[in-house]
């Protein structure tokens, strides 16, 4: 089992945290000058490890093992969401550090904007693989300030840049180590969890038109307010869910907008960003069903017309069950009866290396399960806990002479429980 080094594990976490800190956390949206130190940071921290660090056309870093394989790829992210935490991302790319530092032959990646300040989506990750052309690229913009992707990348000094192509054959796979974002293995008195697979998100948009008109001057009787037609609907769908969707499945309205938004006057048009997430597609095809059924439905019965535009669907990633199986051997020997097995309710980029190569992730708990907030925190033991188990399954993975013989035990059986 190799050697980690648990507290120059955490003294780089509080080195990271530091750069762009804001409170308890960090704010260090994508491009910003405190993202680009961070990157800096780790290029160098890398190179300490001896790694050879490079950084791409959109700021993913890549710290390559220089030694004959087999090898790992371990990592994750390292911008932040707005004023938010200080372990989202950031912990699986130091996590990969403290196994360089322990002698293990890892490259190490932080992917950029996994956090989706630009509205590609999952940059690094999905570039890295080649899903993300230059077209895509010239059309993205932040999400926030509409700034063009283009003009980003330039200003932060990675125009002309040539983008990372992961070599999949180099790896027998990859590890990706985060904070739950939940609350189940808190309220489970669990430390670890193996995740069984990331769920998919699929993202739509409601329009609902009706008349812009006075609020004083109509009748109720009269009225075509796409406000009220909204509501209802939203309610309607949050009557029906329960009874169609999955253990985990999860739906939100991100934002409602209407127009024009004064309040003395009805609103003619309101627009609604709607998604739901699971790890089955029979259940996802459920909720969708259902989604289009009551939009026909509030056609039916409201004055007012809704119509659903498809913003993005992307598949779920079950987790390699030889992964699984590593990560699950070491959480045992390090923890035993500590750990449990979990689906992942939020998006990472382990769902798109999974599209190339054997993929597997590794939670530990969050405090009250607040993430993407500066509150956010995990105890440093757990932290400590956390990065010797992954250090025992990448030397577990890394040392079998074939890796089909990494032991899955129980996690093929939960692989399997996933699939169904």
């Amino acid at each position: 089992m190799p050697e980690i080094d648990t507290q120059a594990f955490l003294a780089d976490l509080h080195a990271l945290r530091a750069i762009g800190r804001f409170r308890t956390g960090v704010h260090r949206p994508t491009y910003s000058p405190e993202d680009m130190e961070s990157r800096r940071w780790l290029m160098r921290r890398l190179e300490e490890c001896g790694l050879a660090p490079t950084i791409d056309g959109v700021g993913t870093v890549l710290g390559r093992h220089p030694g004959a394989g087999p090898h790992l790829l371990v990592g994750s992210h390292i911008e932040s969401q707005n004023e938010a935490g200080w372990l989202d991302g950031a912990l699986g790319v130091v996590a990969g550090i403290a196994l360089a530092r322990a002698g293990l032959p890892v490259d190490v990646c932080a992917f950029a904007d996994e956090e989706g300040h630009f509205d590609v989506g999952f940059l690094g990750s999905r570039s890295a693989i080649g899903e993300v052309t230059e077209a895509a690229i010239d059309g993205s913009r932040n999400r926030t300030d509409g700034t063009p992707l283009r003009e980003a990348l330039q200003a932060a000094g990675l125009a002309g840049l040539k983008r990372m192509q992961l070599e999949a054959g180099r790896y027998r796979g990859f590890l990706e180590m985060h904070i739950e974002q939940g609350t189940q293995l808190e309220a489970a008195g669990q430390r670890l969890g193996i995740v069984t697979g990331i769920v998919a998100i699929w993202q739509f948009r409601i329009v609902i038109e009706g008349q812009q008109d006075h609020a004083g001057g109509t009748t109720m009787a009269e009225r075509r307010d796409a406000g009220l037609t909204a509501v209802r609907l939203l309610a309607a769908i949050d009557e029906a869910f329960p009874r169609i969707c999955g253990e985990r499945s999860t739906w939100t309205t991100g934002r409602i907008t209407l127009d024009p938004g004064a309040p003395s006057i009805i609103p003619g048009r309101a627009e609604i960003l709607f998604q739901f997430r699971d790890v089955s597609v029979p259940v996802l095809e459920r909720m969708e069903a259902t989604l289009r059924a009551l939009i026909r439905e509030s056609n039916r019965r409201e004055r007012c017309t809704a119509t659903l535009e498809e913003i993005s669907r992307n598949s779920p990633a079950l987790c390699d069950p030889g992964l699984m199986g590593a990560l699950s051997h070491a959480a045992e020997a390090l923890c035993p009866g500590g750990w449990q097995a979990m689906p992942s309710g939020a998006g990472h980029d382990a769902q798109n290396v999974a599209k190339v190569m054997p993929a597997a992730m590794l939670f530990v708990p969050s405090i009250g399960g607040i993430s993407h907030h500066w509150t956010e925190d995990t105890r440093e033991e757990d932290l400590a806990l956390g990065v010797r188990v992954l250090g025992a399954a990448a030397a577990r993975i890394l040392a079998s002479a074939d890796f089909a013989d990494v032991d899955t035990g129980s996690a093929a059986k939960i692989c399997d429980e996933t699939r169904t």
